[in-house]
C-alpha cells in the first residue's frame, strides 16, 4: 500500500469552504472514481490553523495515476470546483508526498 499525504493551506477565512466542498462534493466523486481516503485532519496546534491535511491509500503508483487523472478530468468535478471558487480561490498552497510504510509500521 502507498499513502499520499496532502496538505492544503487555505486562503485565510476559506477553510470552512474547503471542508464543505470535501464533505458535500469531493468525497462523492472520489467514491465514483474508486479513490480511498485514509483520514482527514485540521490543525489544532501547529504552524497554521488554515490547513487541511489528509491521506489517500493506493495499491500502486499506476492505480494513483489512473484514478487521480480520471477524477481531475471529470467534468462534474471541474464544474463544481469552479462553482465553489466563485467568491475567490480557496487553496493558497498544496503539498503532497507519497509514502510507503516501514516493515514495523502499524499501518500497512
Amino acid at each position: 500500500m502507498i499513502y499520499e499525504l496532502r496538505v492544503y493551506r487555505c486562503v485565510p477565512g476559506r477553510l470552512p469552504a474547503l471542508l464543505k466542498r470535501f464533505e458535500t462534493i469531493t468525497l462523492k466523486l472520489w467514491e465514483k472514481h474508486g479513490i480511498r481516503q485514509a483520514g482527514f485532519w485540521t490543525t489544532l496546534v501547529g504552524e497554521s490553523n488554515h490547513d487541511l491535511t489528509y491521506m489517500l491509500a493506493w495499491e500502486s503508483l499506476a492505480e494513483r495515476e489512473q484514478k487521480w487523472t480520471a477524477f481531475s478530468n471529470d467534468p462534474e468535478w471541474i464544474a463544481k470546483r469552479a462553482e465553489t471558487e466563485k467568491d475567490g480561490p480557496i487553496v493558497q498552497t498544496l503539498s503532497n508526498q507519497l509514502l510507503m510504510p516501514t516493515s514495523f509500521s502499524s499501518v500497512k
